[in-house]
């Protein structure tokens, strides 16, 4: 049995420590993409096994802030009066499960629709049972045919399914109606942030930053890379963070060359480097950091010259960046302005490998991607970067035939006036 604590003890908490979003003003945001349509999200289901923690689901918590399961979200978009169907509000409603006493003795209280205040301490216009959702979504059906052909949710939902094939079977509907993927409106809002998305995503980075500076008395030869992650999380748990916002990377020797090596099994030797690709998620709010360290204190002269390629091609990125133009996660290099093609070029003209070869094609990946609530945020990389974007920049060059690995990468917000701040350090403040 999972142990939650009270959604509402946690609004309690965020409230009282740093401002709170406005999730209200999100579903209105929400609603105006709907073009007269409803949306209806499902929280994430409790995890069936014991060793897996619960983590609300990414868009539901974007549009509620609730961190419990067994909720749901309706949201319906005004609509203006038809020849045959009347006018509608917008109307927004928090669908509860009903209390389990004796679960929540293992759980903690919950709340649930007749609790006094609920509407006040959740911050939705309406709370109700969460057997009332198919009737709320078959009124709305019944005033109006068209809803169920403008029916947006999570499509992967067994729930979200069921429920609008009921509810088109109830109403005697002989067309299967449609279900539209309200991930794509509502990533369209989450890739801009606000200031108090801002904040949080700074204050995730600075706890990674703080455990990443921590990490470099503890590389050195005889150490396992395991014991490097656990002396991670141990960091970002003692400054009030959740957990990793994604497993920690920390690969060395061979395995520094492993983009995504996550084993952490090895044992660091002398003379080798370590990746290490490690990042905190605070209050539901990500970051993502990684630094390259030698294990033995100092790079050899291959390891330094590898090193001061990727670095001079991460300031290379950062210099040409211009807000409203810039492109990123661009690793075929379709833009010859993008980030990586910038990156990629100044690999091309500042090192060889031991062949006589350009190192660019040493780096394999796209050089960044958006953060927020989850690490890798939605965002359409076929448009350029604009103001208010939070993004990493993360070159990298992976040489298996050296055992050298270099990566390093920061987390950037682009500021209201097109500013790029990095929100996870410099070459000052990190090796």
């Amino acid at each position: 049995m999972k142990r939650f604590v009270c959604a509402a003890f946690l609004l309690a908490v965020l409230r009282a420590g740093a401002a709170e979003p406005d999730f209200h003003a999100r579903r209105v945001h929400l609603a105006e993409k709907l073009k007269g349509g409803v949306a209806i999200l499902f929280a994430a289901n409790e995890p069936r096994s014991m060793l897996e923690a619960y983590r609300q689901d990414s868009d539901f918590y974007y549009l509620t802030g609730w961190n419990e399961p067994g909720a749901a979200i309706f949201v319906q978009s005004a609509k203006a009066a038809e020849d045959k169907t009347p006018a509608r509000p917008y109307r927004e409603i928090l669908f509860l499960p009903a209390r389990n006493l004796r679960n929540e003795l293992y759980t903690g209280v919950k709340l649930d629709a007749v609790t006094p205040n609920v509407a006040a301490i959740t911050h939705v216009d309406e709370v109700r049972p969460m057997p009332e959702l198919a009737t709320i979504l078959s009124q709305a059906a019944a005033a109006d045919r068209s809803v169920l052909y403008r029916i947006s949710g999570q499509p992967d939902s067994p729930a979200v399914q069921a429920l609008v094939m009921w509810v088109a079977t109830t109403l005697g509907s002989d067309a299967r109606p449609s279900l539209a993927d309200a991930s794509r409106p509502i990533g369209e809002l989450r890739a801009i942030k606000d200031s108090v998305e801002v904040e949080l995503l700074s204050k995730a980075a600075k706890a990674s930053a703080i455990a990443q500076v921590g990490l470099r008395k503890v590389v050195d030869a005889g150490t396992t890379e395991r014991a490097v992650a656990g002396v991670f999380i141990e960091s970002i748990m003692k400054q009030g963070c959740a957990r990793p916002s994604y497993p920690p990377i920390v690969g060395s020797g061979a395995n520094s060359t492993v983009l995504h090596y996550e084993e952490d099994t090895g044992t660091m030797q002398a003379g080798d480097v370590v990746v290490i690709d490690a990042a905190a998620e605070c209050s539901m709010y990500a970051s993502d950091i990684t630094r390259t360290l030698p294990v033995s204190g100092k790079f050899t002269a291959r390891q330094k010259e590898i090193y001061d390629i990727v670095r001079g091609a991460q300031q290379a990125a950062i210099d040409s960046f211009v807000a409203g133009k810039s492109h990123f996660n661009d690793p075929r290099h379709k833009y010859a302005d993008s980030l990586d093609t910038i990156a990629f070029n100044y690999m091309n003209a500042h090192g060889k490998d031991l062949h006589g070869e350009p190192l660019g094609k040493y780096f394999i990946h796209g050089i960044g991607h958006s953060v927020g609530i989850d690490v890798h945020d939605p965002r359409d990389y076929s448009k350029p970067i604009e103001k208010g974007m939070v993004f990493t920049i993360e070159p990298g060059i992976y040489i298996p035939e050296e055992k050298i690995g270099v990566r390093i990468e920061d987390t950037f917000y682009v500021t209201p006036e097109g500013k790029l701040i990095s929100l996870t350090g410099s070459d000052k403040t990190l090796p």
